[in-house]
């Protein structure tokens, strides 16, 4: 009779204590509010979205080159003798007409005052011959060959002076001069390379392009060049002159440009990347690089409309600067989605959890 006296007062004491546990835990959840919501749809996957930026983008095509020198040339001795005279500083700009170097000028000045006084012979000659052959003393033969050593002699004047006049080497224009191959004392033959000599204040660069763009290239067209030199440093010019004849073997044409080099940074032989602006778009349709879904040969993006997932099909047209534009499929005021598509699908619901679908954190720039 006990024991099932106990049995009964155990089972009440159990009863009791899930009653009260039961009230706890509904008590609990009153204070905590109302449960998430659960299931698919209820809450949508988070994604990171962006506005689609309108702005200006350029094309241009692209292509390799080297840098040249303005004017660049190589001061040679035309006539054989001994430096006496260097008076210019290695490495130092010079302006047209600057003294570069002087050889000993002694030899040709005797030369051209020999040539003067037999000059001098001769026109007397020519002079005491007129009134004879006015006289018929002498044949018009005779006259003739007077005059012409006379002619001959005036030649060789000329000449002579010439070669004096060589012996004192003058730039031929406004420059930088570079180092000196010879000192005062060498003696130099014809030809001997003396200094470089190379205008800086612009430079010439020379690259091909392909054939299929050249119908949209012209003399005066712009262009950018960069070089590894100056990392992020841009420096502007424009096509000065386009060859006619294009490349059998590469179908290209050779270009050159000039650029502007104000500064000197800019060196002959520096590789050089350039840029030439074929034709700017206005309103064109920007958006992050990293919002572009390719799939084969086609591209998409996801939509963000109404809280969910919208796969547009698009036409990419440039990429540049972490952008890309949209030539079709998007709208200006799109919001696409920039980080999380491999975890959505076509009608989708999304949760924005990036800038977007705010305004545009930053008003549009040029591409």
């Amino acid at each position: 009779m006990r024991s099932r006296r106990t049995v009964a007062w155990g089972a009440l004491a159990i009863a009791a204590v899930m009653s009260l546990v039961a009230g706890g835990v509904s008590a609990c959840r009153k204070d905590a509010g109302p449960t998430a919501p659960q299931g698919n749809g209820m809450r949508g996957m988070p994604v990171e979205a962006a506005h689609v930026r309108v702005g200006t983008v350029v094309d241009e095509v692209g292509a390799v080159g080297s840098l040249q020198a303005n004017e660049s040339v190589v001061i040679r001795s035309e006539i054989s003798g001994r430096i006496s005279e260097a008076p210019f500083t290695e490495g130092r700009a010079v302006a047209k007409g600057d003294l570069l170097f002087t050889l000993d000028p002694a030899e040709a000045a005797a030369q051209v005052a020999q040539i003067a006084a037999t000059m001098e012979l001769n026109r007397a000659n020519l002079d005491r011959a007129k009134p004879l052959l006015d006289a018929q003393m002498i044949s018009p033969q005779a006259f003739d060959q007077l005059a012409a050593k006379l002619k001959e002699s005036e030649a060789s004047l000329t000449l002579a002076q010439e070669r004096l006049n060589k012996a004192t080497i003058r730039a031929p224009f406004g420059g930088r001069v570079g180092l000196r191959q010879v000192s005062p004392g060498d003696y130099v033959q014809p030809g001997h390379v003396l200094v470089n000599l190379e205008d800086l204040t612009a430079m010439k660069v020379d690259f091909r392009i392909p054939e299929t763009v050249m119908g949209r290239v012209a003399a005066g067209r712009p262009v950018t060049v960069r070089v590894d030199a100056f990392p992020g440093q841009v420096f502007r010019g424009a096509i000065r002159a386009i060859e006619p004849r294009l490349d059998e073997a590469t179908r290209t044409i050779l270009v050159r440009a000039r650029v502007d080099n104000p500064g000197g940074q800019l060196r002959p032989g520096m590789f050089a990347r350039v840029a030439v602006a074929l034709g700017e778009r206005q309103d064109a349709v920007l958006v992050p690089e990293q919002a572009v879904v390719p799939m084969g040969d086609e591209a998409f993006v996801f939509r963000v409309v109404d809280g969910k997932a919208a796969m547009v099909k698009v036409v990419i047209g440039r990429r540049k600067d972490g952008e890309a534009e949209v030539v079709s499929g998007l709208g200006p005021a799109d919001v696409v989605v920039t980080g999380g598509q491999t975890k959505i699908r076509d009608g989708a619901p999304v949760m924005v959890i990036g800038p977007a679908p705010g305004a545009p954190s930053s008003p549009p720039a040029k591409g």
